[in-house]
């Protein structure tokens, strides 16, 4: 029995449906450099379906990393914010310059972290295993997908901890924070 194309079910999740697919045409439309949509709006999109809800569990915000070295000004990112907002309004977004994120960490979660090298590998960083996926539209329609630690936990609905910046109490503050067993009860966690 072959493998499940888990990047292929996920492509196939994105292009049918419209909220996603406006909300990555709008990404598109601003293009910042090295731009890459992803965690809340991908995990959602995936284990809502997988748990067979018609009315989506929408994220709080938008995610929108991008990577920007000419520009680690804070202002970077409020002006990719403003952009984004001017083309799809009713959307709250949270652009971020991966490129800066070294710069405010350690004063935001009181860690060290070196500088990244793309929006890719800030991808790498976020804190959950199933959460670290990401995709950008490119000019042809298609989709390009970033997954570090690839699809199978996000597909299995594993919730694991990224060690790489989450200590196992942040971890499982996020876990109450984000609702995760109430609004997704068949996800599986896994500590450490």
């Amino acid at each position: 029995m072959n493998p499940p194309d888990y990047e292929a079910q996920l492509r196939q999740l994105i292009t049918q449906n419209e909220r996603v697919m406006m909300i990555l045409r709008s990404v598109h439309h601003c293009n910042p450099p090295d731009w890459l949509v992803g965690a809340g709006v991908i995990r959602n999109l995936v284990w809502d379906h997988l748990h067979g809800y018609s009315q989506p569990n929408l994220p709080r915000d938008i995610d929108v990393a991008f990577f920007d070295a000419d520009d680690l000004s804070p202002e970077r990112d409020a002006t990719v914010t403003a952009q984004l907002t001017a083309v799809l309004p009713h959307v709250e977004w949270e652009a971020t310059n991966q490129a800066a994120v070294h710069l405010w960490y350690v004063e935001a979660f009181g860690k060290v972290v070196p500088p990244l090298r793309s929006a890719a590998e800030a991808i790498a960083t976020w804190p959950e295993t199933a959460t670290c996926t990401a995709v950008r539209l490119l000019p042809d329609d298609s989709l390009h997908i970033v997954a570090p630690f690839g699809l199978d936990d996000l597909f299995q609905m594993i919730l694991r901890r990224n060690p790489a910046r989450v200590t196992i109490e942040q971890f499982q503050q996020r876990l109450q924070s984000k609702q995760i067993m109430q609004k997704w009860p068949q996800v599986r966690v896994i500590d450490g």
